[in-house]
């Protein structure tokens, strides 16, 4: 049996495990976790987090999307790693740093509130086109982590996210890695409603920390909003994005909202290995 715990990130829902003593020994990563994030026949999950030790901060971290790809970084799955293991368990205190493939992220905990320090957003383009089907569309894309395209609707509850978001995720522009997808209306100089379709997860979430993040730059290097920036997110909670501009792009970066443990629990042999 593999103990484990499942926790809410502002509507991204995650399984993650603490790692450290080599407790999970799978040869096959990528299929235990599609198994134990399939819906209805598992645990389910947008995403599964590994918690291992480090040499240089706090812990080191392995992120995989539902679908068994391993990715740099997830905003909404670092704040739970960061409440987690860092506060819950007492495994370090308010304050915590851990390594990830984009780089080191700092956290901050306070009660169910996390704010997490981003490293800095590279290959910012603005203004750019492609072709989906029969339309042209107007994008901006920003690496937060990992790669997000941003488009601008007027009402993203009248919006076809999945299509429009798959056809972004997969489109030539963006390959080989492909991208994730956001749609993004602007309510007033500090909020902004977003609705994203992530890759890895190959559907819209409730959320997505990362694609908060690089839709709030985006909107304020075009001059729509100012740090902070709420962000209303499909799950119905907030987001605060913090940040400074600069002439090159955008440096303290942060993200910060509530995170919930949903429970704890065990996962016993025949849930991943195919019994």
């Amino acid at each position: 049996m593999i103990d484990f715990f499942k926790m809410s990130g502002s509507g991204n829902d995650f399984i993650l495990i603490d790692n450290r003593r080599g407790a999970l020994d799978v040869g096959g990563v990528v299929e235990f976790v599609k198994r134990i994030c399939e819906r209805k026949g598992s645990v389910g999950a947008d995403g599964l987090i590994l918690i291992e030790t480090s040499d240089r901060v706090d812990f080191r971290w392995r992120f995989f999307n539902a679908d068994g790809s391993e990715v740099e970084m997830c905003g909404n799955g670092g704040r739970c790693a960061a409440r987690l293991f860092a506060h819950v368990t007492g495994m370090a205190g308010d304050k915590v740093s851990f390594e990830t493939v984009a780089g080191i992220i700092d956290a901050e905990v306070r009660g169910d509130v996390v704010k997490l320090r981003l490293t800095d957003p590279r290959n910012l383009v603005i203004d750019d086109r492609i072709a989906i089907k029969d339309q042209t569309l107007f994008v901006h894309s920003i690496n937060t982590g990992v790669p997000h395209v941003i488009h601008f609707v007027r009402d993203p509850d009248d919006f076809d996210v999945f299509n429009t978001g798959r056809a972004i995720r997969y489109h030539e522009h963006y390959q080989p890695a492909g991208t994730n997808a956001n749609f993004v209306t602007v309510l007033d100089g500090h909020t902004i409603r977003v609705r994203t379709y992530e890759r890895g997860v190959e559907d819209e979430t409730l959320a997505c920390g990362t694609g908060s993040v690089a839709s709030a730059l985006i909107a304020a290097r075009r001059g729509m909003v100012q740090s902070p920036v709420d962000v209303r997110v499909q799950g119905g909670e907030l987001l605060r994005i913090y940040f400074e501009a600069t002439q090159e792009g955008f440096t303290n970066v942060y993200l910060e909202g509530r995170v919930k443990i949903v429970y704890e629990g065990k996962l016993w042999d025949e849930a991943w290995k195919g019994k």
